[in-house]
Protein backbone atom coordinates (compact mmCIF):
# COMPACT_ATOMS: atom_id res chain seq x y z
CA UNK A 1 0.00 0.00 0.00
CA UNK A 2 1.41 3.89 -0.92
CA UNK A 3 1.50 5.68 2.00
CA UNK A 4 -0.24 9.19 2.22
CA UNK A 5 1.09 12.44 1.12
CA UNK A 6 2.43 14.31 4.47
CA UNK A 7 0.08 17.21 4.77
CA UNK A 8 0.61 20.86 3.94
CA UNK A 9 0.60 22.20 7.42
CA UNK A 10 3.18 24.49 6.98
CA UNK A 11 1.81 26.57 3.56
CA UNK A 12 1.16 29.82 4.13
CA UNK A 13 -1.99 31.20 3.73
CA UNK A 14 -2.54 34.58 1.69
CA UNK A 15 -5.16 37.51 1.44
CA UNK A 16 -5.05 40.78 -0.48
CA UNK A 17 -7.86 42.84 1.67
CA UNK A 18 -7.34 46.25 0.03
CA UNK A 19 -4.69 47.86 1.39
CA UNK A 20 -3.65 45.42 3.04
CA UNK A 21 -2.09 41.51 3.15
CA UNK A 22 -3.17 39.19 5.36
CA UNK A 23 -0.57 36.04 4.86
CA UNK A 24 0.95 33.40 7.71
CA UNK A 25 -0.12 29.92 9.08
CA UNK A 26 -2.61 29.56 11.83
CA UNK A 27 -3.76 26.07 12.86
CA UNK A 28 -5.62 25.52 15.77
CA UNK A 29 -3.32 23.64 18.56
CA UNK A 30 -0.37 23.84 16.13
CA UNK A 31 0.69 26.97 14.96
CA UNK A 32 -0.68 30.69 14.58
CA UNK A 33 1.35 33.61 13.26
CA UNK A 34 0.05 35.98 11.04
CA UNK A 35 1.27 38.81 9.37
CA UNK A 36 0.07 42.08 7.76
CA UNK A 37 3.29 43.85 6.19
CA UNK A 38 1.91 47.01 5.27
CA UNK A 39 1.86 47.57 9.00
CA UNK A 40 5.22 45.68 10.07
CA UNK A 41 3.49 43.31 12.46
CA UNK A 42 3.41 39.78 13.13
CA UNK A 43 0.36 38.39 15.42
CA UNK A 44 1.63 35.59 17.56
CA UNK A 45 4.51 33.91 16.32
CA UNK A 46 4.17 29.69 17.42
CA UNK A 47 6.39 28.85 14.03
CA UNK A 48 8.92 31.51 11.48
CA UNK A 49 8.53 31.26 8.68
CA UNK A 50 10.48 33.01 6.41
CA UNK A 51 7.83 35.36 5.28
CA UNK A 52 7.32 36.37 9.44
CA UNK A 53 10.75 37.87 9.84
CA UNK A 54 10.29 40.95 7.88
CA UNK A 55 8.02 42.38 10.36
CA UNK A 56 9.84 44.23 13.42
CA UNK A 57 7.03 43.91 15.56
CA UNK A 58 5.31 40.51 17.24
CA UNK A 59 2.06 41.20 19.15
CA UNK A 60 1.57 37.84 21.27
CA UNK A 61 -2.13 36.93 22.52
CA UNK A 62 -1.12 34.43 24.79
CA UNK A 63 1.25 32.26 26.01
CA UNK A 64 0.62 28.84 24.90
CA UNK A 65 2.81 27.05 22.73
CA UNK A 66 1.28 27.13 19.29
CA UNK A 67 0.93 31.08 19.02
CA UNK A 68 5.06 31.51 21.10
CA UNK A 69 7.23 28.38 20.42
CA UNK A 70 8.87 30.58 16.79
CA UNK A 71 10.07 33.93 18.87
CA UNK A 72 13.28 32.60 19.65
CA UNK A 73 14.01 31.52 16.25
CA UNK A 74 12.59 35.05 15.40
CA UNK A 75 15.25 37.09 17.30
CA UNK A 76 17.76 34.49 17.08
CA UNK A 77 17.46 34.71 12.66
CA UNK A 78 16.69 38.73 12.54
CA UNK A 79 20.13 39.12 14.31
CA UNK A 80 21.71 36.07 12.17
CA UNK A 81 20.53 38.41 8.86
CA UNK A 82 21.68 41.54 10.48
CA UNK A 83 18.22 42.73 10.70
CA UNK A 84 17.37 45.72 13.14
CA UNK A 85 16.21 43.98 16.72
CA UNK A 86 12.50 42.98 16.62
CA UNK A 87 10.29 44.15 19.59
CA UNK A 88 8.09 41.56 21.08
CA UNK A 89 4.58 43.04 22.65
CA UNK A 90 2.61 40.89 25.60
CA UNK A 91 0.61 40.98 28.49
CA UNK A 92 2.50 41.78 31.47
CA UNK A 93 2.21 38.97 33.03
CA UNK A 94 4.27 36.91 30.42
CA UNK A 95 7.16 39.22 30.35
CA UNK A 96 9.45 37.55 32.91
CA UNK A 97 9.07 34.41 31.91
CA UNK A 98 9.27 35.09 28.38
CA UNK A 99 13.03 36.83 29.20
CA UNK A 100 13.72 33.70 31.19
CA UNK A 101 13.03 31.44 27.95
CA UNK A 102 14.56 33.55 25.45
CA UNK A 103 17.88 33.81 28.18
CA UNK A 104 18.00 30.13 28.15
CA UNK A 105 19.33 30.03 25.11
CA UNK A 106 22.60 32.03 25.07
CA UNK A 107 24.53 28.96 26.75
CA UNK A 108 22.64 26.24 24.17
CA UNK A 109 23.70 29.13 21.16
CA UNK A 110 26.77 30.21 22.79
CA UNK A 111 25.85 33.67 21.85
CA UNK A 112 23.61 36.18 23.04
CA UNK A 113 20.54 37.20 20.62
CA UNK A 114 19.10 40.84 21.61
CA UNK A 115 15.72 40.76 22.33
CA UNK A 116 12.99 43.56 22.86
CA UNK A 117 9.98 42.53 25.24
CA UNK A 118 7.00 45.47 25.45
CA UNK A 119 4.58 44.80 28.23
CA UNK A 120 1.22 46.00 27.06
CA UNK A 121 -1.99 45.84 29.46
CA UNK A 122 -5.99 46.65 28.68
CA UNK A 123 -6.06 49.65 27.39
CA UNK A 124 -2.58 50.44 27.34
CA UNK A 125 -0.86 51.51 23.53
CA UNK A 126 2.58 51.68 22.29
CA UNK A 127 3.25 53.14 18.87
CA UNK A 128 4.38 50.85 15.79
CA UNK A 129 4.78 53.28 12.77
CA UNK A 130 4.18 57.11 12.65
CA UNK A 131 0.95 57.81 14.17
CA UNK A 132 -0.22 54.23 13.86
CA UNK A 133 -0.65 52.67 17.45
CA UNK A 134 -1.21 49.04 18.60
CA UNK A 135 -3.84 48.55 21.27
CA UNK A 136 -4.08 45.84 23.82
CA UNK A 137 -7.68 44.42 24.68
CA UNK A 138 -8.39 42.04 27.22
CA UNK A 139 -9.49 38.68 26.00
CA UNK A 140 -11.05 35.62 27.72
CA UNK A 141 -8.89 32.35 27.69
CA UNK A 142 -7.30 29.41 29.70
CA UNK A 143 -4.29 32.19 30.26
CA UNK A 144 -3.85 35.77 30.77
CA UNK A 145 -4.49 36.91 26.80
CA UNK A 146 -4.40 40.13 24.55
CA UNK A 147 -6.32 40.88 21.72
CA UNK A 148 -5.14 43.96 19.33
CA UNK A 149 -6.16 46.79 17.29
CA UNK A 150 -4.16 48.67 15.01
CA UNK A 151 -4.96 52.37 15.33
CA UNK A 152 -4.46 55.18 13.38
CA UNK A 153 -4.45 58.46 15.26
CA UNK A 154 -5.25 61.37 13.27
CA UNK A 155 -5.48 65.39 14.70
CA UNK A 156 -8.66 67.18 13.81
CA UNK A 157 -9.32 70.76 14.21
CA UNK A 158 -11.52 70.36 17.47
CA UNK A 159 -15.25 70.92 16.61
CA UNK A 160 -15.45 74.25 18.85
CA UNK A 161 -13.29 76.09 16.53
CA UNK A 162 -14.28 74.97 12.83
CA UNK A 163 -15.62 78.11 11.82
CA UNK A 164 -13.13 80.43 13.55
CA UNK A 165 -10.71 82.30 11.18
CA UNK A 166 -7.38 81.00 11.03
CA UNK A 167 -5.86 84.75 12.19
CA UNK A 168 -7.95 83.64 15.55
CA UNK A 169 -6.67 79.80 15.47
CA UNK A 170 -2.99 81.24 14.81
CA UNK A 171 -3.38 83.20 17.94
CA UNK A 172 -4.54 80.74 20.20
CA UNK A 173 -1.80 78.24 18.90
CA UNK A 174 0.57 80.96 19.64
CA UNK A 175 -0.74 81.04 23.54
CA UNK A 176 -0.74 77.75 24.00
CA UNK A 177 -4.00 76.82 23.54
CA UNK A 178 -4.47 73.15 22.05
CA UNK A 179 -6.63 73.77 18.89
CA UNK A 180 -6.62 70.04 17.94
CA UNK A 181 -8.27 66.98 19.35
CA UNK A 182 -7.49 63.44 17.92
CA UNK A 183 -8.99 60.71 16.41
CA UNK A 184 -8.41 57.21 16.78
CA UNK A 185 -9.60 55.43 13.94
CA UNK A 186 -9.24 51.28 14.22
CA UNK A 187 -7.84 49.71 11.22
CA UNK A 188 -6.73 46.21 12.02
CA UNK A 189 -8.40 43.66 14.80
CA UNK A 190 -7.26 40.61 15.98
CA UNK A 191 -9.08 38.52 18.46
CA UNK A 192 -6.23 36.11 19.16
CA UNK A 193 -7.88 33.02 21.03
CA UNK A 194 -10.79 33.68 23.53
CA UNK A 195 -13.89 33.01 24.27
CA UNK A 196 -16.78 35.05 23.73
CA UNK A 197 -16.25 38.15 26.04
CA UNK A 198 -17.78 41.86 25.75
CA UNK A 199 -14.59 43.31 24.59
CA UNK A 200 -15.35 41.93 21.75
CA UNK A 201 -18.26 44.27 21.13
CA UNK A 202 -16.03 47.18 22.09
CA UNK A 203 -15.76 50.17 19.25
CA UNK A 204 -12.71 49.49 18.31
CA UNK A 205 -13.46 45.97 16.93
CA UNK A 206 -16.91 47.24 16.04
CA UNK A 207 -15.76 49.80 13.48
CA UNK A 208 -12.34 48.07 12.75
CA UNK A 209 -12.07 48.53 8.95
CA UNK A 210 -10.85 44.50 9.10
CA UNK A 211 -10.95 42.19 11.44
CA UNK A 212 -8.93 38.92 12.10
CA UNK A 213 -10.22 36.32 14.19
CA UNK A 214 -10.50 32.86 15.59
CA UNK A 215 -13.20 30.20 15.12
CA UNK A 216 -12.13 27.12 16.34
CA UNK A 217 -15.66 24.77 16.44
CA UNK A 218 -17.85 24.47 13.65
CA UNK A 219 -19.66 21.75 14.76
CA UNK A 220 -23.02 22.08 16.23
CA UNK A 221 -21.90 19.23 19.44
CA UNK A 222 -19.02 20.74 19.44
CA UNK A 223 -20.25 24.40 21.49
CA UNK A 224 -19.32 22.25 25.20
CA UNK A 225 -15.54 21.90 23.79
CA UNK A 226 -15.43 25.47 22.36
CA UNK A 227 -16.81 26.94 25.86
CA UNK A 228 -14.16 24.37 28.43
CA UNK A 229 -10.95 25.91 26.08
CA UNK A 230 -12.38 29.23 25.67
CA UNK A 231 -12.64 29.18 21.75
CA UNK A 232 -15.15 30.74 19.82
CA UNK A 233 -17.67 28.35 17.81
CA UNK A 234 -19.75 29.12 14.42
CA UNK A 235 -22.77 30.37 16.70
CA UNK A 236 -20.20 32.85 18.70
CA UNK A 237 -18.81 34.31 15.25
CA UNK A 238 -22.30 34.49 13.87
CA UNK A 239 -23.49 37.03 16.94
CA UNK A 240 -20.28 39.17 16.18
CA UNK A 241 -20.39 39.39 12.23
CA UNK A 242 -23.60 40.74 13.14
CA UNK A 243 -22.10 43.43 15.42
CA UNK A 244 -18.60 44.19 13.43
CA UNK A 245 -18.70 46.68 10.22
CA UNK A 246 -15.34 45.46 8.48
CA UNK A 247 -15.82 45.12 5.28
CA UNK A 248 -13.87 42.04 5.30
CA UNK A 249 -13.49 39.13 8.21
CA UNK A 250 -10.66 36.78 7.99
CA UNK A 251 -11.22 33.13 9.79
CA UNK A 252 -7.87 31.57 11.75
CA UNK A 253 -7.07 29.21 13.86
CA UNK A 254 -9.32 26.31 12.30
CA UNK A 255 -8.26 23.11 13.42
CA UNK A 256 -7.74 19.50 11.63
CA UNK A 257 -10.74 18.30 13.35
CA UNK A 258 -12.84 20.07 10.27
CA UNK A 259 -11.80 20.38 7.19
CA UNK A 260 -11.58 23.92 5.71
CA UNK A 261 -14.25 22.95 3.10
CA UNK A 262 -16.33 21.67 5.81
CA UNK A 263 -15.57 24.80 7.88
CA UNK A 264 -16.58 27.15 5.36
CA UNK A 265 -19.63 25.34 4.20
CA UNK A 266 -20.78 25.09 7.52
CA UNK A 267 -20.67 28.95 7.78
CA UNK A 268 -22.56 29.61 4.34
CA UNK A 269 -25.48 27.64 5.98
CA UNK A 270 -25.30 29.39 9.20
CA UNK A 271 -24.60 32.71 8.23
CA UNK A 272 -25.95 32.99 4.63
CA UNK A 273 -24.83 33.97 1.41
CA UNK A 274 -24.60 37.72 2.06
CA UNK A 275 -22.19 37.10 5.25
CA UNK A 276 -19.54 35.05 3.15
CA UNK A 277 -19.35 38.16 0.91
CA UNK A 278 -17.35 39.49 3.72
CA UNK A 279 -15.89 36.02 5.21
CA UNK A 280 -12.44 34.45 3.94
CA UNK A 281 -10.55 31.73 5.90
CA UNK A 282 -6.53 32.17 5.72
CA UNK A 283 -6.56 28.47 5.32
CA UNK A 284 -8.61 28.22 1.98
CA UNK A 285 -5.79 28.21 -0.26
CA UNK A 286 -7.44 27.12 -3.62
CA UNK A 287 -10.51 29.54 -3.35
CA UNK A 288 -8.15 32.25 -1.83
CA UNK A 289 -5.77 31.64 -4.90
CA UNK A 290 -8.79 32.09 -7.11
CA UNK A 291 -9.72 35.32 -5.47
CA UNK A 292 -6.23 36.70 -5.56
CA UNK A 293 -6.08 35.85 -9.16
CA UNK A 294 -9.89 37.78 -10.09
CA UNK A 295 -8.81 40.82 -8.00
CA UNK A 296 -5.53 40.82 -10.59
CA UNK A 297 -7.28 40.57 -13.57
CA UNK A 298 -9.37 43.15 -12.67
CA UNK A 299 -6.25 45.65 -11.36
CA UNK A 300 -5.11 44.96 -15.01
CA UNK A 301 -8.51 45.30 -16.53
CA UNK A 302 -8.75 48.81 -15.04
CA UNK A 303 -5.05 50.10 -15.84
CA UNK A 304 -5.66 48.60 -19.37
CA UNK A 305 -8.51 50.86 -19.74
Amino acid sequence: MIPRRPPHGGRVGFLYCPPWRVQGVSIGGEQTVVQVPELDINFDIGMCPRVALAAPWVAISHGHMDHIGGLPYYFSQRSFQKMPGGTCVCPPDMVEPLERMLHAWTPVEHQQTPFRLVPLGHEEQTEIKPSIFLKAIEMRHTVPANGYVIVEHRSKLREDLVDVPQARLRSLREAGETITRTLEIPLVAFTGDTDQTPNLLREEFRKAQLVITECTFFEEGHRQRARIGNHLHLKDLAELVEAWEAETIVVIHTSRRTRIEQAREQTREFLGEKAMERIHFLMDHRRNRLRYDQQVEEANSISVD
